[in-house]
């Protein structure tokens, strides 16, 4: 049954109002309306409307979701296939559409077309192809014919600029694609074809047969600056010679791509991965066979200090130091606009068997360089965690969660007192080995080591700052991880 797919009311364009909450944005004779037709018409028989996601960026198309009444998603300029092979994976029943247009698809997001393309997951792709940049001021693109004149080619495209972008024929030539076909808006005939193609592409996907892509030759008169009938002339005259239309490729698999959507609860995915359920975290033994004092199944350490500080450094040698030890860790820097002065923060995670999560919004460690950063960070910190931060800097640190232990280390004195002022990272990761017992003895030190091999110079400096570090935690009470704080 043939179940309507526009909103009846175009409440999101201009609010609605009008004859605007009846018709869409594009310019008149534009091929993005007939190809918004066609696709309603063709989610609609085929009774997809409630499966259906809608991918749409940056381009003349980024409003769709004005008009479709299904799943909608946005993807910055260019993202659009992996953002739908993450919609794919996520929800496998659904189907996915990516509309694009050849500024987007063919240019910056180049890349991930013909990566996705090649994998073959069944997706539909509609590809917009007018041979400009339409929405972003008619420059030129990939698929722009030579002569052409664009805001950016105001003298016509020459070879030296690159010839037009055959996209369809790219994506033929690759494995993973079953059926590609190029088609046009010019007259009755083609919108007919251009219809079917649309529908194929879609019931294939449906059929969980593979990935389908096509390509649409349409009209732009704003930026051709002809009318709507001669634009039409214009792609049927100079456009086709260049793309001929016509299927490119046309394979009819048995339907292969059968997959149970991922597990979202918590307590089923830690089972599944082996590690204790939610209410406790478990010790296990290294993998190496010597069990530490705290030698725990995934840790979350988010290290964080102003620019300069040294926190991604310090978090990219643990985590190369915990996989040196035959641990899953991971590091994820995230600078953010407040590198000078404010905070900027690496998170790490150190695993006996695998890191599920790598980021660390809750820590079990924070090593927190500034006052910003630990005014930011610790109330986050897991009760029964671990608070490090730089004393040096911080002599009245602001109130703290109880349950957690806290650990006062001047990182910037005992730094300077080494010579070297730049190793407080290194003091910090030597706290924080004594503190924990995380890694093998020694673990840190070689992987240091190692990294300063071309660098013999510094290497006395920041081992030094190692076992400085070490030191000022020895001094002060010590608690396995895990323990509750004062």
């Amino acid at each position: 049954m043939n179940t309507p797919v526009f909103y009846d009311h175009f409440e999101r364009h201009a609010h609605g109002e009008g004859v605007k909450g009846h018709s869409t944005h594009y310019c008149p004779g534009c091929g993005h309306g007939l190809v918004h037709r066609d696709l309603a018409d063709a989610i609609g028989a085929l009774g997809l409307k409630d499966r259906t996601v809608l991918v749409s960026p940056v381009g003349c198309a980024v409003f769709a979701y004005y008009y479709f009444d299904v799943g909608n998603t946005q993807a910055a300029h260019g993202r659009a296939p992996a953002v739908a092979l993450g919609h794919k994976l996520a929800n496998p029943d659904a189907i996915v559409v990516s509309y694009q247009g050849d500024g987007d698809l063919a240019a910056i997001g180049l890349a991930e077309t013909l990566s996705i393309a090649q994998l073959g997951v069944p997706l539909t792709v509609v590809f917009i192809n007018n041979g400009i940049y339409g929405m972003t001021g008619g420059q030129l693109a990939p698929t722009t014919l030579l002569g052409q004149k664009t805001a950016t080619s105001p003298g016509g495209r020459d070879p030296t600029m690159g010839r037009p972008l055959r996209v369809a024929e790219l994506i033929a030539s690759l494995d993973g694609p079953v059926y590609v076909e190029r088609v046009a808006l010019f007259d009755p005939r083609q919108r007919v074809k251009a219809r079917r193609a649309i529908e194929k592409a879609l019931r294939l996907q449906a059929e969980g047969r593979g990935y389908a892509f096509v390509e649409v030759l349409a009209e732009c008169p704003t930026h051709l600056k002809l009318t709507p009938e001669l634009a039409e002339a214009w792609v049927r005259d100079q456009m086709v010679p260049v793309f001929p239309l016509g299927v490119k490729k046309d394979l009819v698999p048995e339907p292969w791509f059968h997959r149970d959507a991922p597990a979202y609860d918590v307590e089923r995915v830690l089972a599944l991965a082996g590690a204790e359920p939610a209410g406790g975290r478990a010790s296990a033994s290294r993998k190496d066979g010597r069990a530490g004092a705290a030698a725990p199944r995934d840790v979350g350490i988010k290290l964080a200090g102003a620019g300069g500080d040294g926190a991604q450094t310090a978090g990219l040698l643990l985590t190369r130091a915990a996989i040196a030890a035959g641990f899953d860790a991971t590091h994820i820097p995230s600078y953010g606009p407040e590198s000078r002065g404010g905070t900027s923060y690496a998170d790490v995670h150190v695993a006996d068997d695998e890191v599920l999560n790598p980021a660390a919004p809750e820590p079990d460690l924070l090593v927190a360089f500034n006052a910003p950063s630990l005014a930011k960070f610790a109330p986050a910190v897991v009760p029964g965690g671990i608070i490090l931060y730089d004393s040096s800097l911080v002599p009245q640190p602001p109130p703290l969660p109880a349950g957690r232990r806290v650990l006062p280390v001047p990182f910037a004195e005992l730094a300077r007192q080494t010579g070297r002022p730049v190793t407080k990272n290194m003091v910090a990761l030597g706290a924080l080995q004594e503190a924990t017992d995380l890694l093998p003895r020694d673990g840190l030190l070689l992987t240091l080591r190692q990294l300063l091999k071309d660098k013999p110079n510094s290497l006395p400096a920041n081992e030094a700052a190692l076992i400085a570090g070490a030191r000022a935690v020895r001094a002060q009470a010590r608690a396995p991880l895990g323990a509750d704080g004062p």
